[in-house]
């Protein structure tokens, strides 16, 4: 074997394994919890302002059934007709999905 098709090998691997690395990276990060915020607040300001929100930025386990992931909850606050209405959810870490949406 020349040792220039070594080296095209071992170039070859090292850039494969690179590639790889990167997408396991993008698949297991979380989205972050400033954003998932963010993306709430303006689907509730579409409707009126708010008044307040709130999220827990560490993730914690949920389970649906038979589905686990790791969410953030988090809450946001609204007076609407001069009453003041609650919401709390649960948001997929992953893609920032709202997964449960209840109103206090």
């Amino acid at each position: 074997m020349k040792m220039k098709d070594f080296l095209a090998g071992v170039l070859t691997g090292v850039a494969a394994g690179v590639v790889v690395n990167e997408a396991v990276d993008r698949i297991s990060q979380n989205v972050a919890a400033d954003s998932v915020l963010n993306t709430i607040k303006d689907a509730f300001k579409k409707e009126g302002p708010i008044d307040g929100s709130w999220i827990v930025m560490k993730t914690e386990p949920y389970t649906n059934n038979v589905i686990t992931m790791d969410v953030y909850k988090g809450g946001i606050s609204r007076i609407v007709n001069g009453e003041l209405e609650q919401y709390e959810f649960t948001a997929d870490a992953k893609t920032g999905t709202v997964v449960e949406l209840t109103k206090n």
